[in-house]
């Protein structure tokens, strides 16, 4: 009987995150789950095979015991999805400082923090493993109207971090990938206009979170793929249309 593997998901009491849950789950992996009040969510049925940790992913002891409790419970780190995000538009002009902070915090303090305990605790085991972060598609193709520049600052550093860490890593097999969606049915969006949503791609159409959540499982259990931005965005990544 073969080991099952566990993976580590930050921000995954709601959307993309709660979608990773469960779908890791189905396919028989250990999950351990975080964001800030995810205890208390009635959105997921209890398993043997799920531990949920409350947490805060800016704060640096929240990867720490999220990675002891992973390691307590089932005995590895074979995989971590670096799911946490924080998105808001204003005009660059209009942007503060704080805005940046608070941006960077979950997007970057987050990613730097959880990858960095899951990536000594594969180093330890010395089985390899993988990273996957989500990022957007507007830091390859900003959109006239969206304007996200402090937002895209945090998400492009991922996707040029996700680069050099696949490089740094390799030889340890631990491969590091990023998923880049456009617009998602989540609830981020739940409030904005489905016609406009629908004419931020050319296809035209809004991605389902599962479809995100198929780009991360495949990049995850692809063992031949390292530092891929992998872009889920109905063709927002091309160009104009």
């Amino acid at each position: 009987m073969s080991v099952k593997k566990t993976v580590v998901i930050t921000g995954a009491s709601q959307g993309i995150g709660a979608g990773l849950v469960r779908t890791f789950l189905e396919k028989s992996w250990n999950v351990v789950g975080t964001s800030r009040r995810i205890s208390q969510t009635s959105g997921f049925e209890r398993s043997a095979r799920l531990e949920l940790v409350d947490g805060d992913v800016g704060n640096p002891d929240t990867a720490e015991r999220v990675t002891q409790r992973a390691v307590e419970r089932f005995g590895s780190v074979d995989a971590l999805v670096n799911n946490a995000g924080l998105f808001f538009t204003k005009p660059f002009l209009e942007y503060t400082l704080d805005d940046f902070r608070r941006l960077s915090a979950t997007n970057v303090e987050g990613f730097i923090h959880f990858t960095k305990h899951a990536i000594k605790q594969m180093l330890r085991q010395t089985s390899g493993g993988s990273v996957v972060s989500i990022t957007s598609s507007l830091t390859d193709h900003p959109i006239a109207g969206v304007t996200a520049s402090l937002a895209m600052i945090t998400k492009g550093g991922l996707n040029a971090a996700t680069r050099s860490l696949a490089m740094e890593f390799s030889k340890e097999n631990i491969r590091v990938n990023a998923v880049s969606p456009g617009i998602v049915d989540t609830p981020m969006h739940e409030n904005d206009p489905e016609d406009f949503l629908k004419s931020l791609s050319p296809m035209g159409t809004i991605t389902a979170i599962q479809q995100i959540v198929d780009g991360v499982v495949y990049l995850t259990e692809s063992a031949n793929i390292t530092g891929e931005v992998l872009h889920v965005d109905n063709g927002a990544h091309l160009g104009k249309w």
